[in-house]
């Protein structure tokens, strides 16, 4: 069965003619990446749907579509950690047009913030030393930080352990059952993903523990919020 049911981009041309075309361009773009992030870093990573400014109708076709350009495409199976760049090529090929998207919980786990928060807060983090993973930056102005996976489930206790349970803070952590949109792809129609701090080979494969890194982020999110 095939994994692109349902999802249509640019629907004036032929089926065969734009998948042959993004199977060429993908190779060089997406599944560049998704390949770097399967063989290098250790990530699975799903096919995602896709919506398009201004109206962000998502390529899932569901009008009342609930994410659009924000969920797995139906039906659409994981591409595995350790996927070579031919496996992610012919995975591409069956649901041309989709978003990177990174499961959440596995590898890692996710915690959001305002993207200038982000950034101030990486700043600070990098001065005193401590161990950092990737950091995502979305169009819609929010920053991502990868850490150790159980930081969802965590949150509320840490938080009241550090004296934070009781701020109002913009932020949140995301686990299990939640993705990312990774780079190159758009987000939801509101624009390109990028690196604010790009995987490294020291700290993609084992992302620091939360606790580490909630402090800082949760002093700079307070601060905004004042």
């Amino acid at each position: 069965m095939g994994m692109g049911m349902g999802f249509t981009i640019g629907g004036s041309r032929g089926t065969r003619e734009f998948r042959s075309g993004t199977r060429r361009r993908g190779r060089t773009s997406e599944c560049t990446a998704v390949a770097e992030y399967t063989g290098l870093w250790g990530w699975d990573v799903v096919p995602g749907a896709r919506a398009a400014a201004p109206s962000r109708d998502c390529s899932c076709g569901d009008a009342r579509c609930a994410a659009p350009g924000a969920h797995p495409l139906a039906l659409a199976p994981t591409v595995p950690a350790g996927a070579t760049l031919d496996e992610v090529t012919e995975a591409w090929g069956h649901c041309p047009g989709a978003a990177v998207l990174l499961p959440v919980g596995r590898a890692f786990d996710v915690i959001e913030v305002s993207e200038e928060a982000g950034r101030r807060a990486l700043v600070r983090l990098e001065r005193m030393g401590l161990p950092l993973g990737p950091v995502i930056v979305t169009a819609d102005g929010r920053a991502q930080f990868f850490v150790a996976p159980g930081a969802a489930a965590e949150l509320p206790q840490l938080l009241y352990r550090m004296g934070w349970d009781d701020a109002d803070l913009d932020l949140r952590a995301l686990g299990p059952g939640t993705f990312v949109t990774a780079p190159p792809s758009d987000r939801a129609g509101l624009g390109q993903v990028g690196w604010l701090r790009p995987p490294a080979l020291d700290s993609a494969g084992g992302p620091p523990q939360a606790r580490l890194l909630l402090g800082t982020l949760a002093y700079i999110c307070h601060r905004f919020r004042r």
